[in-house]
């Protein structure tokens, strides 16, 4: 089967170029100009870069530039990217409204958007997954490597119909640069590096495009980052889990055993450092890409390797082997869990400019083999791997008379094995087909979206016997009307289906990452949803807001929660169906204050909530509280500087067996320089994060209760591209 799908992959590579010779001479690629056409990172200026000051949204989809597509887009970029970087895609986005993460430790975290989590949101690069295992589970990381990242958006609402009808939730779509999408005048090379003090993060990364003729570009990237145990501001354990702690320590020493009660006091006392959460991670990779007067093929081979640690809960404990040690036998103590990772991947874009109804025909492959090691100590506990494709063709129409859009077909396939004693998911094979159109019409004031999608799903696991098949319809449709210049305002109602996933399926044992026995339902139906939104933007020179009220109701909405049983000294959590409803709103607004000295002081915020319920059963687990962010930024062409207030809300609706989580408030302080100039090489960046050094846990993760947030942690970072 491996084969096979390999095959696919050389397949369709085959085919795209063999299709060059037939690219319509109409319409010149221009690839030197592209950095100025519009949407193009490059031609943005240092305002257009903030995301706090809510620029036009300018949706690289690839082949839908500019199109509304049933709004709920946020976009981070360009120097705010650089400030925000972290080891992590899901903690570089948790200051966009509606978004927050798993945080499952340093090296694992994925985005949180509007409370949705794991399959449900779709973590993307330039519009096809990963192939990687971070939707399997919370400790799995995402490989996506934020040093080489140009650009990423968030697609909230109906927009992800694009991209499938599983991620309810949303999409994060990141754009690298490895396949290059225009030819530079000269070598351009980019460096970056940083460093922060909160775990002892090194960190560099560095790229270069080569011109090597006329219309042939190569690429050259590597990234390294290195970081300690993360330093935190004060105790390690939550109040709830020190006193669990301290009333072991108790018990113990009332019956003797002085060494486990002093271990138990160890753990209540522990803080300033989680141990075992230091990381390692590398990643190279290379790209060749042709443009022509009819098109384009590109091409990137990549690899990617990570190495990090999982913080311990404490009390989680689960045998091996059943059975008692034999007299005189010691019991084996095992060491601290650490995953190693690894991803051998290729990517391929192909585009054909057309004449005619149709204006290009693009094509997106990605291929890759991964390979995770869950490690005990120095032994192997469980060895995941996973070897897929992604692929998309879509047809992109010509504008005529204010009706644009696009239609495409989509396919991907995994082969997934998890082998060891705790591998909670039996060997499984899944496929997705699916085909999609998006279209969008602007008549007067009016914008009248809509958006189809049918998906087929297939789930194999021989081992067990079972085979599923899901069919699956999802629809969206939206109205906007532009009440003046810069006024717009609208609603979109939907209406998604997800097939459930393997994990969720055929589940069923101990997960050493997570410390956690898992169980699924092979016999799951269909999740579906009907959602609706209704948003007002306003876009003035001087200020800007949006603010987005949502609202979904569930049939068969699947979620994992713990039932208070322990099953190999592990706590159990049960995959059920049950209908569910999801509401809150986001909202963001920024405004020019005054001007002085070249500078403009701008004042902007940021609030989102969600409340979630499960019918009959109380509230869904691990949902953001309430969050408000307010900044005060100065800016000009060489210099940015920066003050804000992060404010999270206690979160004390919580499900049966989940601890509350204390509010609590950081306070950040940034500063962006040019020292050559406003179009210099250099950009020299820091910033001090959680100044105050307080202790932080974020509702949505299952570590929050013995792995909080960062500590005071002071970063500089230096860019220089020339």
């Amino acid at each position: 089967m491996r084969r096979t799908h390999s095959l696919f992959v050389t397949a369709l590579l085959a085919s795209s170029a063999l299709a060059t010779p037939a690219f319509a001479e109409e319409q010149p690629a221009a690839p030197e100009a592209a950095e100025d056409q519009p949407g193009s990172d490059r031609s943005r200026n240092i305002d257009e870069d903030d995301i706090h000051t809510l620029p036009d949204i300018i949706v690289s989809a690839g082949y839908l530039d500019d199109l509304n597509i049933l709004a709920g887009t946020s976009v981070i970029e360009g120097d705010d990217l650089t400030q925000e970087l972290e080891p992590q895609i899901g903690e570089i986005l948790t200051k966009l409204p509606g978004v927050s993460a798993t945080s499952f430790t340093p090296g694992a975290s994925r985005p949180v958007l509007r409370g949705f989590q794991g399959p449900r949101i779709l973590v993307l690069n330039d519009g096809v997954g990963l192939v990687d295992v971070s939707t399997t589970s919370a400790d799995h990381a995402v490989t996506v490597e934020p040093l080489l990242l140009e650009r990423i958006e968030v697609l909230r609402g109906p927009a992800v119909l694009l991209y499938g009808g599983n991620a309810i939730g949303g999409a994060v779509n990141s754009f690298d640069k490895r396949i290059p999408r225009a030819v530079p005048d000269d070598l351009h090379v980019d460096i970056l590096g940083s460093y922060g003090t909160a775990a002892n993060e090194r960190s560099i990364g560095a790229t270069l495009d080569l011109p090597i003729t006329d219309n042939l570009v190569l690429h050259v990237d590597g990234n390294y980052r290195n970081t300690d145990d993360l330093e935190v501001g004060g105790f390690v354990l939550s109040p709830e889990l020190r006193a669990e702690q301290l009333e072991v320590a108790a018990e113990e020493t009332e019956e003797g055993n002085l060494d486990e009660a002093a271990e138990a006091l160890e753990l209540a006392e522990l803080r300033n450092r989680i141990p075992n959460t230091a990381t390692e991670t590398y990643s190279f990779g290379s790209g060749l890409s042709w443009f022509g007067d009819g098109g384009m093929l590109g091409m990137s081979v990549s690899y990617f390797d990570s190495l990090y640690g999982v913080p311990e809960r404490p009390g989680a404990e689960h045998a091996h082997e059943e059975g008692e040690e034999e007299e005189g036998e010691e019991e084996e103590e095992e060491g601290p869990v650490t995953i190693g990772l690894e991803q051998v991947k290729v990517d391929f874009v192909g585009e054909v400019y057309l004449s005619g109804f149709f204006e290009k025909l693009r094509l997106r492959t990605s291929y890759a083999n991964f390979e995770q090691i869950e490690f005990e100590g120095d032994e192997v506990g469980t060895v995941f791997s996973n070897e897929g494709i992604e692929a998309r063709a879509e047809l992109i129409q010509r504008e005529r008379n204010g009706w644009r859009g696009a239609s495409g077909i989509q396919y991907s396939f995994r082969d997934f094995s998890a082998i060891g004693a705790e591998a909670f998911v039996p060997p499984n094979l899944t496929s997705q087909f699916g085909i999609f159109t998006v279209q969008e019409i602007s008549t007067g004031d009016w914008d009248i979206e809509g958006a189809l999608r049918y998906d087929r799903v297939d789930s194999d696991s021989s081992v067990l016997g079972i085979e599923r098949n899901f069919n699956s319809v999802s629809g969206a449709i939206g109205a906007g009307y532009n009440f003046a210049e810069g006024v717009k305002a609208g609603v979109n109602l939907s209406r998604a289906e997800r097939a459930p996933g393997p994990e969720e399926l055929f589940s069923n044992g101990p997960h050493i990452a997570t410390q956690a026995f898992e169980i699924g339902n092979p016999n799951f139906d269909t999740e579906s949803s009907i959602g609706g939104e209704i948003y007002l933007r306003v876009d003035q020179p001087n200020w800007q807001f949006a603010i987005t009220a949502y609202y979904n109701d569930f049939d068969n909405f699947i979620i994992d929660i713990p039932t208070g049983a322990e099953e190999d000294g592990l706590p159990v959590f049960q995959f059920i169906q049950n209908d569910a409803e999801f509401y809150g709103f986001e909202a963001q607004g920024s405004a020019i204050f005054a001007r002085s000295g070249g500078f403009e002081f701008v004042v902007d915020g940021v609030a989102d909530y969600t409340r979630a319920s499960l019918d009959g059963l109380g509230p869904v687990p691990r949902i953001p509280p309430l969050r408000l962010l307010g900044g005060l930024e100065a800016q000009s062409d060489t210099l940015n500087g920066r003050v804000e207030v992060e404010w999270f809300d206690d979160q004390n609706r919580n499900a049966t067996f989940e601890t509350e989580t204390d509010g609590f408030t950081l306070v950040n302080a940034q500063v962006a320089w040019k020292p050559l100039g406003a179009d210099g090489a250099v950009t020299l960046l820091a910033s001090a994060n959680n100044i105050f050094d307080v202790v932080g846990r974020r509702a949505a993760s299952f570590t929050k209760d013995f792995a909080p947030l960062a500590g005071r942690d002071f970063r500089v970072s230096a860019k220089v591209s020339f």
